[in-house]
């Protein structure tokens, strides 16, 4: 039986799906197991972490979600984005983003080299979509933190699973509340930012081929 954990963000906790059986890592396991590939899945995400928040519960974690995977994928940072983002709009200035891409190598680094020691696990990391594609500042800020996980990724050996390319001009059509693609979407304080079920079906058919051949 092979094991597949997912780690990471309320993505990866399987928010905007209608069920926990419609979010991208039990969508996963069970096309595996449709091909003859019994797999187990395993989700070490919360809702709000950051990539601080996910390298810290890995290190406190006594269980250590990894130790028995096959494969596990980390998709984290976007609520990096967003902490970011909301400390420019109360006036931090543009410093907050090279101070973000900083903070969030060093995380991913961490977590990498954590899951390299706790397991024979290999790894795929998932670059962020853009919920917000017609603001320039979130195109410039998940690109830069795109640019930071393909370094991460080529530096350990990993594979990359580019959602963005995935999600790219079907945020509409894949993402659960989707409206005009501005920043402004979220001004009422619920931001449209989860994959909706086709998302995370498309998430998981991305994702499949390269943990099927683990």
């Amino acid at each position: 039986m092979k094991i597949y954990t997912a780690l990471g963000d309320s993505i990866t906790a399987g928010i905007g799906a209608s069920s926990p059986a419609s979010a991208y890592p039990c969508v996963v396991a069970r096309l595996l197991r449709e091909r003859s590939c019994p797999t187990a899945v395993d989700t070490f995400a919360y809702p709000g972490w950051t990539s601080t928040d996910l390298r810290l519960a890995l290190a406190e974690d006594d269980y250590c979600a990894v130790r028995r995977s096959a494969i596990a994928s980390i998709w984290i940072g976007g609520d990096n984005l967003i902490a970011a983002g909301l400390l420019i709009l109360k006036g931090a200035g543009p410093q907050a983003i090279p101070k973000l891409l900083s903070q969030y190598e060093h995380d991913l680094t961490a977590i990498v080299r954590h899951t390299h020691r706790s397991s024979k696990a290999s790894i795929v990391l998932c670059t962020q979509y853009n919920p917000f594609p017609k603001a320039p500042v979130a195109v410039q800020a998940i690109q830069a933190l795109n640019g930071v996980t393909q370094q991460v990724a080529s530096r350990y050996r990993a594979k990359l699973a580019p959602v963005h390319q995935w999600f790219e001009e079907r945020q509409a059509e894949l993402i659960a509340g989707y409206r005009n693609g501005r920043l402004e979407d979220g001004a009422g304080g619920s931001l449209p930012v989860h994959p909706n079920d086709k998302g995370h079906m498309r998430i998981a058919r991305g994702l499949f081929p390269l943990i099927a051949s683990e």
